[in-house]
């Protein structure tokens, strides 16, 4: 298979996909202009990974989802994801893409803040919606996939929420992919404006092993001045989905975006996590872990990129290949002329645990101020065999083994992720890898 060269959907087919959601003549305008440019783009060409015979192209766009009335109601795998003693108040299930499920409380909704889907968001919220999409970000024109991902958005979430409002318990969402089929070409927009705080996590499930589709997911973050955000995400697509998920964050003056993502898909996947620290004294931390198995084939690129004084970017990304799977860790950290004082620093890990299992970690720097701190360090090997006999002499079976030496490598950076729920998450999710 190769990538399909022409457009799986023309104009009119997005002029009516538009006209039946009521979306605003700007909405429309922007995914016509870029269905256009979709077909001149070329595709992202992601370093050491060749995805020139990878499914972007065969893909059903539209499935509808029934609505639930109780957590109870949904699979068991999903239901992993809460709680039960303490179920989320704050909570939208997107089934499809169509909400399945949505319950907010009345605390936020009285200090204004937003938490809802993006369709409803652009009805309800046009003008600040209109004002972050695709803007500060990503851009629709920067390849064709976020072409395509403009042209064909078919769901996602719009949080907001207002200045000097701090929102103590996190927002939740979980995407499920139900129909083998069908698409996602999901757009998360999260803003915090000035003196704000929010922590936010969400989830995509998926269980199509043999059917192929697509994921397409463009997520923006925008931290105003002083404003704090903790996003936290597990993606959890099953081997017939071929993803491309691309999460990019804005922080101005003194905010800050901390990261914590779980990459746990089964299928190949293109991963980019950039963040841009446009204000004085803001932070980023962006911590990642992936396990990887079977043929899966992933590439992961974690960049910062300095423009504010005094800016602090840290990347921590460690990585698992088991089978012929691997993966490209990408640390990149950038500091731009004028952002003086600033600190990059970065660590990309990957242990493979076959012979056929292949990684790679490439630590970039790349500086442009003289008055900075910088520096990286990265690892590729396999796991120690002494390490494993050891172990086994002591009587625990080789899988068991290898499973407390996957949960070893990987808990400097799980222990460290500021989002307890995906910690807890993404050591379940590594426990049905690893088994």
């Amino acid at each position: 298979m190769t990538v399909d060269t022409k457009l799986p959907y023309d104009q009119s087919y997005i002029e009516q996909f538009s006209t039946e959601r009521n979306e605003p003549a700007w909405m429309k305008d922007l995914r016509i202009q870029a269905l256009e440019k979709a077909d001149t783009l070329e595709m992202p060409k992601p370093d050491k990974t060749n995805i020139s015979k990878w499914n972007f192209g065969q893909f059903k766009h539209t499935a509808a989802g029934e609505t639930i009335s109780s957590l109870t109601d949904l699979p068991t795998e999903i239901q992993d994801f809460f709680d039960k003693d303490n179920l989320p108040e704050n909570l939208l299930i997107q089934r499809n893409q169509s909400v399945a499920y949505a319950t907010v409380s009345k605390d936020l909704k009285d200090k204004g803040v937003i938490f809802t889907d993006i369709f409803t968001a652009l009805k309800e919220h046009e003008e600040l919606v209109k004002r972050y999409y695709m803007k500060d970000a990503v851009s629709i024109d920067e390849h064709r996939l976020t072409a395509l991902h403009a042209a064909l958005m078919n769901g996602g979430i719009f949080v907001y929420v207002p200045k000097n409002v701090q929102i103590e318990v996190p927002l939740q969402v979980v995407f499920w992919q139900e129909d083998p089929e069908a698409s996602l070409f999901n757009h998360v927009l999260v803003v915090a404006d000035e003196n704000s705080s929010l922590t936010y996590v969400e989830n995509y499930i998926s269980n199509n092993e043999t059917e192929e589709t697509v994921a397409n997911i463009v997520t923006e973050v925008i931290a105003q001045n002083n404003a704090q955000i903790s996003f936290g995400a597990v993606d959890n697509f099953a081997a017939g989905t071929t993803s491309y998920v691309n999460r990019r964050g804005v922080a101005y003056r003194d905010a800050t975006i901390d990261w914590a993502l779980g990459q746990m898909n089964d299928g190949n996947t293109v991963f980019e996590n950039i963040t841009h620290l446009v204000g004085d004294n803001s932070t980023s931390n962006a911590k990642a872990v992936t396990v990887g198995r079977g043929k899966q084939n992933t590439n992961m690129t974690a960049k910062i990129v300095h423009f504010g004084k005094n800016s602090e970017g840290y990347i921590l990304q460690h990585g698992v290949m088991k089978d012929s799977a691997s993966n490209v860790f990408n640390g990149i950290g950038k500091i731009e002329h004028g952002a003086s004082k600033s600190n990059a620093e970065q660590e990309s890990r990957v242990l493979m645990l076959s012979e056929k299992a292949r990684g790679d970690a490439n630590p970039i720097l790349l500086i442009d101020e003289d008055d900075v701190t910088a520096g990286h360090a990265a690892s590729v090997g396999r796991v120690d065999p002494l390490q494993l006999y050891y172990l086994m002499s002591r009587g625990i079976t080789q899988q068991e083994a290898e499973r407390l030496v996957i949960h070893g490598f990987l808990a400097p950076v799980v222990n460290q992720l500021p989002i307890d729920s995906v910690k807890a998450q993404l050591t379940q999710m590594i426990e049905r890898k690893v088994n």
